[in-house]
């Protein structure tokens, strides 16, 4: 009976042992994907978003918001192609087991992801979409990019206000879903202004030759020059501009693919005087805003964060907050908990509307480039 009792104090012993030494349940995962241009001539917007959210990442797994769960998130380079991008979806959702997508980061890859995606019903947020019919049929498909229908006419109407402009010529990438958005809200906008388009010249997206068209623009003496497109073809237009004369007497104004820090490092003095409409400023004072610009600044090397990677950072805190409602991350529940839930952050207050697009929000600024970087338009 001694020799039992002495075999079994020494099996519960090595057992406690045993326990002891295996690892500690590593916090539950929440995999999240995300599909962003990291390599090609739009990464400059891909590699901003994806530097946001890692920056929100972090935060919110070390501030334990979702609890002992910890967000983890995928990433997949789209390459800026449709192709690659739905190919990401797909692997996303079949080997990454993600339950919800974040991006893609171009509106011409939402338009071909969107409904991939939204069949398989797996909620996706494109952070930086301003085309209008993103969201359109698709209840998965959301958005916390303000669309350019929303920030053109306050763009206009500052700026027309200020400099009493009367005729102005557009150019625009008709090979692209942005630019092609961008144009429309820009001709909307301006015949609702009653101000006469007096040039319409289209380019292909990746052109880097534009003097056909402003020769054409020139001749027909617009009081200002507007290149709706992404930043690598408008700067390449304000080179240009400046080499043949049309700037600065012509004033010129962009939409949302300019708002970039790029775009005065590759335009370099002929960005002088662009003006912009955008839903964030770095210049804004309030705490929140500041504490982020400090905090990606910490975190990479100084460099500052442009309109993108503060769409980007608050996404990813309003999908916490989803997460935390739904109180699981079961893809169902988290649309659902998508669509009501809100966050207050650099944006201000970020929440959806019926359509899946961002309520408005604390306003737009518009800004225009002073000595090499984006100040506000006053």
């Amino acid at each position: 009976m001694l020799k039992f009792k002495l075999k079994l104090l020494t099996t519960l012993g090595i057992a406690a042992l045993i326990t002891t030494a295996l690892p500690v349940k590593a916090a539950e995962e929440i995999k999240l994907g995300s599909i962003e241009v990291l390599t090609g001539p739009a990464s400059r917007y891909g590699i901003s978003i994806k530097k946001a959210l890692e920056l929100a990442r972090e935060e919110i797994n070390q501030k334990g918001l979702l609890g002992g769960r910890k967000i983890n998130i995928q990433y997949e380079d789209s390459a800026g192609a449709k192709d690659q991008a739905i190919d990401a979806a797909r692997k996303l959702i079949a080997n990454g087991k993600v339950k919800l997508i974040i991006g893609p980061t171009l509106s011409n890859e939402m338009f071909a992801v969107g409904p991939v995606v939204n069949e398989r019903k797996i909620p996706i947020i494109g952070t930086s979409n301003t085309a209008k019919g993103i969201t359109t049929n698709l209840p998965y498909v959301f958005r916390t990019s303000l669309p350019e229908s929303d920030v053109v006419p306050v763009t206009l109407k500052q700026s027309q206000k200020k400099i009493g402009y009367k005729k102005v010529a557009i150019l625009y990438a008709n090979d692209d879903a942005f630019s092609i958005a961008s144009y429309e809200a820009f001709k909307t906008a301006l015949d609702a202004a009653k101000i006469e388009i007096v040039a319409t010249e289209t380019f292909a997206n990746r052109d880097t030759d534009f003097s056909a068209q402003l020769n054409k623009i020139k001749a027909a003496k617009p009081d200002c020059i507007i290149p709706a497109a992404l930043v690598e073809p408008v700067a390449g237009i304000l080179l240009q501009a400046r080499q043949m004369g049309l700037t600065p007497a012509m004033c010129i104004i962009s939409g949302n693919g300019a708002n970039s820090p790029k775009l005065m490092e590759i335009a370099g003095p002929a960005a002088e005087g662009l003006i912009v409409g955008t839903p964030w400023f770095v210049g804004k004072k309030d705490a929140i805003n500041q504490k982020f610009i400090a905090a990606y600044g910490a975190k990479y090397n100084g460099e500052q964060p442009d309109q993108f990677a503060a769409q980007a950072y608050d996404t990813l805190y309003l999908i916490a907050a989803a997460i935390t409602k739904a109180g699981s991350d079961d893809s169902e529940k988290l649309r659902q908990a998508l669509t009501e839930v809100s966050n207050t952050g650099v944006l201000g207050i970020l929440k959806f509307d019926d359509q899946r697009s961002p309520a408005v929000n604390s306003g737009v600024v518009v800004v225009s480039v002073k000595n090499g970087k984006f100040e506000s338009y006053e």
